[in-house]
C-alpha cells in the first residue's frame, strides 16, 4: 500500500480527508497527487499537506498506480471521456466515490477494460469515521481491491458489497443517514428548549448521548432492539418517551423515508449516467 502513487482528481472536502487519512497511516505525501480546477485548492494542499499538485488531470492518471474520481457527479461524465486515451495505455485502478454514477456508466466512458471500484462514503468521513461502501467490477483483481479499501479504510469503516444495486440502499441508509441522526438531534433540541434548558446546555446533552448511544452499539454484539430493552424501565419516563414513538409509526415513518431515498438514488443514477 505504502509504495503505491495514490492521484486524486477533484481536491474538495472527501479528498482532502482522504489525503489526511492516508498521511495519518504512514502514506508519504510525495506518493500522493492531486488535481483541481480551482489553483487556489491546489496550492493550498501543497502547502498544508506537501502532497504533488496537478493542473492537468492528465498527469494525475501518468503518475498514479490509482486514480481517485473525487469530482462532482455532474462533472464526472467528462472528466472520464478526458483521461480516457491516458487510462489505455496504464494498469490504473480507478476509484469513484461520486455518488450515482454506475459501473456501467463508468465503463462506457473510461474503457470497457478498466478496473474500477465504486464507493458510496458519508460525511463522517470528513472526521475519520466514515461508512464506505464498495464495489468491484470484474477487471478489479485481488490486489487492487485491498488498494481500494486500504484508502477508503483510511476515513473509518469499509464493507463490501457483491451486487452493485445493494449501493443504492446503502445510499439510503449510511449516505443519507447523518442528516436522518441530525434531524433527531434537531428536533431533541427544539423540545429541550420548550422544556426549559438553555441552548448551549441542551446542545452539549443531546450529543454527548448521540455519541454515547453510538459507541454502545459498535462495542456491543447486541441488537439495537436489545439495547433499547436495556435502557427502558417498566413503567418509567423512557417506556413513555419509547411507546409515544411507536404510536405515532416511528418505525413505518422510517421505513418510507429509507424506501424513498433509495428510489430518489435510482432516479439520480439514471438521469446523470450514460444513456
Amino acid at each position: 500500500m505504502n509504495t503505491k502513487t495514490i492521484g486524486f482528481i477533484g481536491g474538495g472536502n472527501m479528498a482532502t480527508s482522504l489525503m489526511r487519512g492516508l498521511i495519518a497511516s504512514g502514506h508519504s505525501p510525495q506518493q500522493i497527487w492531486v488535481s483541481d480546477a480551482v489553483p487556489e485548492t491546489l496550492q493550498a494542499h501543497a502547502d498544508q499537506l506537501h502532497v504533488n499538485i496537478a493542473a492537468d488531470n492528465a498527469n494525475i492518471v501518468n503518475e498514479a498506480d490509482v486514480v481517485v474520481l473525487a469530482v462532482k457527479p455532474q462533472t464526472l461524465r467528462d472528466v472520464c471521456l478526458q483521461i480516457a486515451p491516458q487510462l489505455k495505455q496504464k494498469n490504473v485502478l480507478v476509484v469513484s466515490i461520486a455518488a450515482g454514477i454506475s459501473q456501467q456508466s463508468l465503463a462506457l466512458w473510461l474503457g470497457a477494460n478498466t478496473a474500477i471500484v465504486r464507493c458510496m462514503p458519508n460525511t463522517p468521513a470528513l472526521v475519520q469515521t466514515g461508512a464506505t461502501a464498495l464495489h468491484a467490477n470484474p477487471q478489479v483483481n485481488d490486489e487492487q481491491k485491498d488498494l481500494a479499501e486500504n484508502i477508503l479504510r483510511a476515513v473509518g469503516l469499509t464493507l463490501w458489497f457483491g451486487d452493485e444495486a445493494q449501493l443504492d440502499a446503502v445510499t439510503a441508509v449510511s449516505g443519507s443517514g447523518p442528516a436522518y441522526f441530525f434531524l433527531l438531534m434537531e428536533a431533541m433540541e427544539r423540545a429541550a428548549l420548550e422544556l426549559g434548558l438553555d441552548e448551549h446546555s441542551a446542545r452539549l446533552l443531546i450529543q454527548q448521548t448521540a455519541l454515547g448511544a453510538a459507541k454502545i452499539a459498535l462495542e456491543s454484539a447486541e441488537s439495537p432492539a436489545q439495547l433499547r430493552a436495556r435502557v427502558t424501565s417498566p413503567g418509567g419516563t423512557t417506556q413513555q418517551a419509547v411507546e409515544t414513538f411507536l404510536q405515532h409509526g416511528f418505525v413505518d415513518l422510517v421505513a418510507k423515508a429509507l424506501h424513498a431515498a433509495r428510489d430518489r438514488s435510482i432516479e439520480m443514477s439514471k438521469q446523470l449516467g450514460a444513456d
